[in-house]
């Protein structure tokens, strides 16, 4: 009895194309066959951070030549330890939203989460609100009192902006990273910047500005994009 190889060769390469067909039901193509990715579920820890987590975040921090010291975070209200959280904004992703009576910063995330920081505002009567776009950033800022606050105060005429500023440095009340906020493309004189006084987290001190600690402003600063808007609640 002979075999025909023609036929065996046939059924054989029909069974492939089976078998491919079977394997690519699996997936989809886009016309000219490029493959669509399956669509994924981004899965994020949500809730405080553990101990050994807090002694890393509010260590000490070396950054750009600074030796930032550590943070005594036991002195500080839990609720304003950096932490991931259920996104309870609404914005779309890439926003920051300034919770003034709450004192909290957060950065919407995809996926319906957001990164919570604890944040020191500005006193009543100084305090800004409304939306605006991060125009400016920049790590390690001069700091320039505008006018006004020098009329206030004038001890800090030598730091005014005709003088050039204070320098960069760990007594800067700006602190490691100043982003600035810009509305109708005007300067609001309305920052979000780090501060060496962790005391200050939690409570209504600052003029006008939303301060964090140097170890969440860095972590902020490397969240937000350039241009990102910024909308802050009273």
């Amino acid at each position: 009895m002979t075999i025909d190889h023609s036929l065996s060769r046939r059924g054989f390469l029909a069974a492939l194309a089976v078998s491919a067909g079977t394997l690519a039901g699996c997936t989809t193509s886009m016309p000219g066959g490029r493959p669509v990715p399956w669509p994924t579920t981004i899965a994020r820890p949500i809730g405080p951070p553990s101990e050994a987590e807090l002694q890393v975040m509010y260590g000490p921090v070396e950054d750009s030549g600074y030796l930032i010291p550590a943070v005594p975070y036991q002195q500080i209200d839990p609720q304003f330890y950096r932490q991931r959280v259920k996104d309870p904004t609404g914005e779309a992703p890439g926003t920051v939203v300034v919770d003034t009576p709450s004192r909290f910063l957060y950065v919407v995330e995809p996926g319906g989460t957001a990164m919570r920081y604890g944040v020191g505002i500005g006193r009543e009567g100084f305090a800004w609100q409304g939306d605006g776009v991060i125009h400016w950033r920049q790590t390690w800022p001069r700091w320039k009192p505008p006018n006004e606050m020098v009329a206030r105060t004038p001890s800090l005429a030598k730091y005014s902006i005709e003088n050039g500023g204070m320098p960069p440095g760990l007594d800067n009340p700006l602190g490691a990273r100043a982003l600035y906020i810009f509305q109708n493309g005007e300067d609001t004189l309305y920052r979000l910047h780090g501060n060496p006084e962790w005391q200050s987290i939690g409570k209504a001190v600052s003029s006008g500005c939303v301060r964090l600690m140097n170890q969440d402003v860095i972590d902020l600063y490397d969240r937000v994009p350039y241009k990102a808007k910024i909308v802050v609640w009273q």
